[in-house]
């Protein structure tokens, strides 16, 4: 069971997360990008001293079920990790992102990357502005792939030259009229799995500034998957209160 916890584990880091600092390219990217980010509080980034959100993933068929909870302070970089081990025991883990080389091997090699994965799930609207090597396209008019009906399909290709987890993702992106996420589909670029998941975004809540969804229903490679948050607050400039996401 342990065994198969991690490699599950493994298989749900960084789908779709490239280290891309220092690799942008010029490109023209339509202005859906900024807007979608805008959405979701890319103006009020700023004003965020930490956040807080515990990543839960649901694997029915595969009888698996994990979490892991992360505190993370923009500003600094500092990371705190909360989590249970193989024999249920907790562990709590702090560090500076700045500092990842010199960390131990299970900060850098395991907590991390699971850092990065979550973080994507979490925030993946600002990733997509952010990763300016992503290449992005829109169509309108697209079929919802777990839902019924149509929407604006933004699509955010990575480039498979790029070095990271898993070059070549593809991530698309089903937008609704009020310019949220109502689902989307993934699309792995190498062999490991999944590689191919379809879920909504659903269970919409304000975490202060940020605009969250805390639910994801669907399929992963043709087995029933879940990914929700829950536990998600943020601390503002200034404040040292949290602010449950509501």
């Amino acid at each position: 069971m342990t065994k198969l916890r991690r490699s599950i584990t493994i298989c749900f880091l960084v789908w779709g997360v490239l280290f891309l600092a220092g690799t942008s390219r010029a490109q023209t990217r339509p202005p859906i990008v900024e807007q979608l980010a805008k959405t979701y509080g890319l103006d009020s980034y700023g004003q965020l001293d930490a956040v807080r959100y515990t990543f839960n993933l649901e694997l029915p068929a595969l009888k698996v079920s994990l979490s892991r909870t992360w505190t993370w302070e923009p500003k600094t970089g500092q990371v705190t990790y909360e989590a249970k081990d193989k024999d249920g025991k907790p562990v709590k883990v702090t560090y500076l992102r700045s500092q990842i080389n010199s960390a131990p091997a299970n900060v850098k090699d395991e907590i991390e990357p699971g850092f990065v994965n979550d973080n994507y799930w979490f925030i993946f609207p600002f990733h997509v502005y952010w990763d300016t090597s992503a290449v992005v396209t829109v169509k309108e008019k697209q079929q919802l792939p777990v839902g019924k009906g149509t929407a604006t399909l933004v699509t955010v290709k990575y480039p498979a030259e790029v070095g990271g987890y898993t070059p070549g993702d593809t991530w698309d992106l089903f937008l609704g009229p009020d310019g949220r996420v109502k689902e989307f589909t993934y699309h792995r670029g190498g062999p490991k799995k999944p590689s191919l998941l379809s879920t909504t975004w659903v269970g919409y809540k304000h975490a202060g500034p940020l605009l969250v969804s805390t639910d994801h229903r669907g399929v992963a490679d043709g087995q029933s998957a879940r990914i929700f948050f829950t536990n998600v607050a943020v601390k503002l400039a200034g404040s040292d209160k949290w602010m449950d996401a509501q």
